[in-house]
């Protein structure tokens, strides 16, 4: 990355904006509030004062889009992910923010009124169908009841009174105390309790008799300008929502129609408006003068003579354009993580972690590459794997055309279903022991038989672990030395001589060494005294390296290394567990097909697809997890930091649109 410092006229300064922001070269910093020497006669530029319009109009209008997208018909479910929305871009002219503006204010005057009355009406509809539904509900407590409701309340001689009470023994004791008064009641379940619905009819004289005793037992309930017996209101009720419902239907339609004439409309001058207001907006990340802006910012360096002739070319060369090699203290340069194109599913699992630092090695490939291996190994099973390089094909492309991340997640799932049906065909993995248990009647059988260089395949994870186990353990070795070599590359590269020559170095001696006398040890190596000579001295030049630099506690180092080692045996682990569940599973049933004669078939079938596609999900879930644990854990302990932030160029991002081509005449 190269640090860019510019200068410009005030007169050039919007022209200068607008090509960085097509150009998408330079990552602009905000500088406002920097206090250097060099800028003393400067002060913090604001936002330009069109930064307001553009923001009142992208408000106006993403008000209509989200509710004409609440309206708007469109596929779900299943339909919405195997026929997804194409966006079709809307071709633009060049214009300047009058122009969009002029457009925008024509497209709102001819339906914005229309949409947000419509939106009032529906929002007021739906208020009082709620009100409806809540007085429904309360008057089925008393649908069996026949009283007008007009006459709850005090009349010439008498008082009527309704409400809900659970204690219905101790209400209908106390009233019973008061001459002339009646009670009926019924009850009801309300959320597991028992509850009764309660009329009571007394004279006028004793209201306050009642109306002491209701407010100890019975909450009363209203019914607002309600008038009628209860079933003939709720049946009045549930017409008026009949009503209302084919009213709110009518609006909606209307609403729909509009969005399918006007929604693209809008999508397209909304992103127009915002493109309008970045530029605006960014006026307040510079400094100025009384005629000038600073501006400063970040460029890859293989750029930075583009960005220089086009700075130029906009400013009639009225441009002073500095640039310097950043430092990481104090400037603290963004990431450019420059990676293939169909390495951009693997980025997405770095940035899970953290993004590199400035000068840090990129380990996104590496990382994918060991991702997927010991996904493969983990899961390991051929019918699995060709599930998943099925669904992955699919949506590589069908989906991938209409979603970058679906595209370039589905080209990982390709890779990944490809590694783990090759890493079952070597273990005699196709949905466990399918193939011999049910084709070859004979579980002992294997798929096929095949001998390279005196290796006899397929072999069997479950029957000999200790081999699987052992190549877990070669690949762990290999993995964490790829880290170890990485290490020494970054500090290398980071002047750190004294931590590349004890703490990072010391692990390749203490290997090679240590690894010859265990093997003498345990292993029956058959090592002249010579070697094992070398192989003493070689661990005592990597523990006189390790504890250099970390003293005695760097013995834990050591036992941390072997721990991480270890680790990789989750690669037998998973790999037993998946094979094993399958196994069981076919078991399982095979011994119903043959209890349950013709019955017994289907439900074998219907068991091993349910149980396989479980078993499937569980077990690609943890080797995804595991095999994400082991990159971040493990491997990235040896080598690498993060921290860092991810180049982000000011850059006009279009999603809607797209600049028609200029036409040679």
């Amino acid at each position: 990355m190269k640090k860019i410092s510019l200068l410009i006229h005030q007169n050039y300064v919007d022209n200068t904006i607008n090509e960085l922001h097509q150009s998408g070269l330079l990552e602009i910093i905000n500088i406002s509030k920097k206090q250097e020497d060099i800028f003393l006669e400067t002060e913090a530029s604001k936002s330009h004062p069109d930064s307001e319009i553009c923001a009142n109009y992208d408000l106006r209008l993403t008000r209509l889009i989200d509710i004409l997208k609440k309206m708007r018909k469109k596929p779900s479910g299943l339909k919405s992910i195997l026929t997804p929305e194409t966006i079709k871009l809307e071709e633009v002219n060049e214009s300047n923010l009058d122009e969009n503006i002029s457009q925008a204010e024509g497209l709102l005057h001819n339906i914005e009124k229309n949409i947000l009355e419509n939106e009032k009406k529906i929002k007021e509809l739906y208020d009082e169908k709620q009100k409806i539904l809540t007085n429904i509900e309360k008057l089925k407590y008393f649908k069996d009841f026949e009283f007008d409701t007009k006459d709850i309340g005090d009349s010439e001689y008498l008082f009527l009174k309704i409400g809900i009470t659970q204690d219905i023994e101790n209400l209908k004791s106390n009233l019973k105390k008061i001459d002339k008064s009646f009670i009926e009641y019924k009850e009801f379940i309300k959320e597991k309790n028992k509850e009764w619905s309660v009329l009571i009819i007394s004279y006028f004289t004793e209201k306050e008799e009642v109306e002491k005793i209701s407010r100890e037992y019975l909450t009363d309930i209203n019914f607002d300008n309600l008038y009628g017996y209860p079933k003939e209101i709720i049946k009045n009720l549930k017409n008026q929502l009949l009503e209302i419902t084919e009213k709110q239907k009518k609006i909606k339609r209307k609403l729909n129609k509009t969005a399918e004439e006007k929604l693209r409309d809008l999508l397209v001058m909304r992103e127009q408006i915002r493109i309008e207001g970045k530029r605006k907006d960014i006026y307040s990340n510079f400094l100025k003068t009384d005629s000038t802006y600073v501006i400063e910012g970040w460029v890859i360096k293989k750029d930075e003579e583009k960005l220089k002739k086009l700075i130029e070319k906009t400013t009639n060369n009225c441009v002073i354009f500095k640039s310097k090699n950043p430092s990481i203290n104090p400037d603290n340069p963004p990431t450019y993580i420059k990676t293939p194109r169909w390495a951009n599913g693997f980025k997405g699992l770095i940035n899970m972690f953290a993004t590199p630092k400035y000068n840090e090695i990129n380990p996104t490939i590496i990382m994918g590459f060991f991702f997927i291996l010991f996904f493969g190994v983990m899961l390991g099973d051929a019918g699995y794997g060709l599930i998943i390089l099925i669904l992955s094909l699919f949506g590589y492309f069908k989906l991938g055309k209409h979603s970058n991340m679906f595209r370039d997640w589905s080209f990982m799932g390709i890779w990944m279903g490809i590694v783990t049906t090759a890493v079952g065909l070597l273990t005699n993995s196709f949905f466990g022991d399918f193939i011999p248990r049910f084709i070859y009647n004979d579980p002992s059988k294997t798929i096929y038989n095949l001998e390279i260089f005196g290796i006899t395949l397929p072999a069997n994870s479950i029957k000999d672990p200790i081999t699987i186990l052992v190549i877990a353990l070669i690949f762990g070795l290999i993995h964490l030395n790829v880290g170890i070599i990485l290490g020494l590359i970054q500090s290398y590269k980071n002047r750190e001589y004294k931590e590349l020559i004890t703490t990072k170095s010391c692990w390749i001696p203490l290997q090679i060494g240590g690894g010859m006398l265990i093997g003498y040890s345990i292993l029956d190596f058959n090592l002249s005294s010579s070697l094992l000579i070398i192989a003493s001295i070689l661990v005592i030049i990597g523990l006189i390296q390790l504890m250099i630099n970390a003293g005695p506690i760097g013995f834990f180092d050591i036992t941390g290394y072997v721990g991480d080692w270890l680790s990789y045996a989750r690669l037998l682990a998973l790999g037993l567990a998946t094979a094993g569940m399958a196994l069981a599973f076919n078991v399982v049933a095979q011994l119903l097909g043959e209890m349950i004669p013709f019955i017994g078939i289907i439900i074998m079938i219907l068991l091993l697809v349910f149980a396989h596609l479980v078993n499937l999900g569980l077990q690609a879930l943890g080797a995804g997890i595991h095999s994400l644990r082991l990159q971040y854990v493990e491997f990235f302990n040896r080598f690498y930091e993060g921290g860092g932030h991810e180049f982000s160029p000011f850059r006009v991002k279009r999603k809607y649109t797209k600049i028609k081509d200029k036409k040679i005449e």
